[in-house]
């Protein structure tokens, strides 16, 4: 059997076949998952802070090794935290471990631009704004993904949609970036290709498969949603994060608007409770991640099927829609 392929500066940078990619995502992105992305020609990245010290981390970059031999990344997020996690630590063991690619995310990584580079590591920044986009350019990352206000996670606060976001990122970037958010199938990717991106990062979709380490219930529940089922919690904050609509997440909304303070949802919105919901598969038991595009996806698909539906169907839309749709161009006078 024969399979089709979409080169982009994105593919042709990172060393892979098809110009997808599934994020880090906290207690999700592990071996088992990023190793079938990778075999599938994607790109997949293990969470660093998944993992509870450095060391842990090299040894889960070695078990995915053991299932790939494919090019996958590590991803890096970096945030604002009263006892911060030993970041340098993660990056040594990143680098020897020999991992090549990381994903950052979070504040401007320059520091960290500066010790992965000359080690030979590409860097894929992840930024909601243009502004923020330009800076971490500036800085030498190798190429960016751009976040629109419908992704899962941290999605800024500016609100800005990716039909707006990205072609703004095609006029004023120079270096590649892809297009996070609301993607899930063939036509996002036609679409974000369309409007200057190259490729598409998916998450939501990526959890809802056979391969991912979270438990079945979870991932039947992100079939079942729509795409009104998500909440944007720490709004108060200016800390927005959108996941999945649940009673915890209602109720920390609801705690917000009267008292915005954290120390009023600390208990609700705790790590422990969110890992609980992926382990033990009930999910109502706390916050946990999920994106508008739940409301696009209706399987539990092997992560291979996945990627093959999405290319096969992208090349189909290219080549027959829009083929088609160009044979109905024409002249009219002025």
């Amino acid at each position: 059997m024969t399979h089709r392929r979409i080169s982009t500066r994105f593919t042709e940078l990172f060393g892979v076949t098809h110009p997808l990619v599934q994020g880090g995502m906290q207690w999700v992105g592990r071996a088992e998952l990023v190793a079938a992305v990778a075999n599938a020609g994607a790109l997949g990245f293990i969470t660093a802070l998944t993992q509870p010290t450095p060391g842990d981390l090299a040894r889960e970059i070695e078990r995915c090794r053991t299932m790939t031999d494919r090019p996958f990344g590590v991803n890096l997020t970096i945030l604002p935290s009263i006892n911060p996690p030993p970041y340098a630590e993660y990056c040594r063991a990143i680098i020897d471990s020999g991992v090549t690619i990381v994903e950052t995310a979070g504040n401007l990584p320059t520091e960290f631009v500066e010790m992965l580079k000359p080690a030979g590591v590409r860097i894929l920044h992840k930024c909601t704004s243009i502004r923020h986009a330009l800076k971490a350019q500036s800085v030498g990352v190798d190429a960016l993904s751009i976040d629109g206000f419908e992704c899962a996670g941290h999605p800024g606060e500016d609100d800005i949609p990716g039909l707006v976001l990205l072609p703004r990122a095609a006029s004023t970037l120079s270096i590649p970036f892809i297009a996070s958010g609301g993607i899930a199938d063939a036509r996002g990717l036609v679409a974000a290709l369309a409007l200057g991106a190259d490729g598409v990062n998916m998450g939501t979709r990526f959890m809802c498969t056979v391969e991912s380490p979270i438990a079945t219930p979870v991932k039947e529940a992100i079939v079942a949603a729509t795409e009104r089922d998500t909440e944007l919690i720490f709004r108060p904050l200016r800390n927005t994060a959108r996941v999945a609509s649940n009673s915890v997440s209602r109720e920390v909304v609801r705690r917000l608007a009267e008292d915005p303070r954290f120390e009023t949802v600390r208990e609700l919105v705790a790590g422990a409770r969110g890992r609980r919901v992926y382990e033990e598969g009930d999910p109502e038991l706390g916050i946990w991640t999920a994106g508008m595009v739940q409301g696009l996806i209706d399987d539990i698909p092997t992560v291979s099927a996945l990627v093959d539906r999405v290319v096969e169907e992208a090349c189909g839309l290219i080549e027959n829609r829009l083929t088609t749709m160009s044979s109905r161009v024409e002249e009219v006078a002025a």
